[in-house]
């Protein structure tokens, strides 16, 4: 009887460590992230009318979806460039600059609310939306270090630690308006300081590579998005766009949609988003469990999960919309426990670190895409754009399973197992 090695316990001990740490920095930058969507929805929705959401005399629906557009924007190029720097700088010191330089978004963007500048709000937005994109460079340190079904049930957990954040963001921020909008910013920031210091401690200290280019040069020249030169990679960068637009249309109005249809205020959309990212983070524990179905047609099958979810909010009544977004979870949680494990080991050859940033760099390219989409839209109807980003995500499931069948055989059926 055949039986699998153990790995030695000294092994063992530095990948607990490895994960452990790579989910606390998931987790606490998150936080972070998430702290604005149950808090800008009243503010613009059914806030009282001020400089800050009704800046220039502009409607506050549009400049809503600016904002929410900012920190995506900031994200997107944080993603493309982050990956890469820290395949050529290392992963230590670009996590912990990140995580300092969010800190100190958070609080300006604190000041920007006393101030009810919404200006600087949008700078401090894209400023620490540019310093958060640094979720792809936890991911290729784990891709660096880790393999086969460890590595696959890492991504499983590090997914968990990031939907966990999502969790945690709105809790605090229901927890903590009592005392002020802005509490819950500056509870972020200090958040994000004791991650630098959890880096600092956790991860052994790295040499820069040997290479002789500067950091512009790597910017300019090693960015993530250099990968779609390669065709199977452009294919994969449509599909995950087409994703993630419907899966960030559905983060980003369904708390207006539940303060337009369900007459939810700034603690109820935190509850409702606690509930979602509370099954999420439960339902990702169990997504990285070995499978003997091809990891395309699994991924085929939860998008088509997921598009229905998103279309289901837009066209039920309130009460079945409100059990759609929390049922959301649970194939948006397997799709992504799948598709970054096949990624790493299809693609990893071309740079953990860059594949991953590609991967983030769809995401943030949706959010953008999505809230811009949104601040025409939803001067209509709020629904509108939520039917929008399922239609995108049904297509993202159609043209998996094609991208799967014309494939070769070897190709359709990788050897990831999630």
């Amino acid at each position: 009887m055949h039986t699998e090695a153990l790995p030695h316990p000294t092994i063992a001990m530095k990948h607990t460590l490895l994960i452990t740490a790579a989910c606390l920095l998931a987790l606490l930058s998150t936080i972070g992230a998430a702290l604005p969507y149950p808090i800008l929805p009243p503010l613009f929705a059914a806030g009282s009318v001020n400089e800050f959401n009704h800046f220039m005399g502009l409607p506050p629906k549009l400049l809503f979806s600016l904002a929410l557009a900012i920190n995506p924007l900031g994200l997107l190029i944080g993603s493309t460039l982050l990956g890469p720097l820290s395949d050529r700088y290392g992963r230590r010191p670009v996590l912990i600059t990140t995580a300092l330089g969010a800190a100190l978004g958070h609080a300006l963007t604190a000041v920007a609310l006393v101030l009810e500048s919404y200006p600087l709000f949008m700078l401090a937005r894209f400023a620490t939306g540019l310093l958060e994109g640094n979720g792809s460079v936890a991911r290729a340190l784990l891709a660096d270090k880790l393999e086969g079904d460890l590595r696959v049930r890492a991504f499983s957990w590090l997914n968990g630690a990031f939907y966990l954040g999502w969790l945690a963001g709105p809790l605090l921020a229901a927890a903590t308006l009592g005392w002020g909008v802005t509490a819950p910013f500056w509870v972020a920031a200090i958040a994000l300081l004791l991650t630098a210091l959890l880096v600092a401690l956790a991860l052994p200290h790295e040499s820069a590579s040997k290479a002789t280019t500067s950091w512009w040069q790597v910017a300019r020249h090693q960015h993530a998005l250099n990968l779609l030169r390669h065709a199977e990679l452009r294919t994969l960068f449509a599909i995950q766009l087409a994703y993630t637009c419907g899966v960030t249309a559905f983060y980003e109005f369904y708390p207006l949609w539940l303060v337009e249809f369900a007459g939810y205020d700034a603690r109820g959309i935190a509850w409702a988003t606690a509930a979602l990212c509370g099954l999420m983070t439960a339902t990702s524990l169990l997504a990285g469990r070995p499978s003997s179905a091809p990891p395309l047609q699994r991924a085929s099958l939860y998008a088509y999960g997921t598009a229905a979810t998103v279309a289901f909010v837009a066209l039920a009544d309130v009460r079945f919309g409100l059990a759609a977004i929390v049922l959301f979870a649970i194939p948006n949680a397997y799709y992504n426990a799948i598709v970054p494990a096949w990624c790493a080991d299809r693609f990893g050859h071309h740079g953990q670190g860059a594949v991953m940033g590609l991967l983030a760099t769809t995401f943030c390219l949706a959010n953008i895409l999505m809230a811009m989409a949104g601040a025409v839209l939803t001067l209509i109807d709020t629904r509108l754009i939520l039917l929008l980003g399922a239609a995108s995500t049904t297509w993202a499931a159609w043209r998996i399973t094609h991208w799967r069948l014309a494939s070769s055989p070897d190709a359709a059926v990788q050897t990831v197992q999630p």
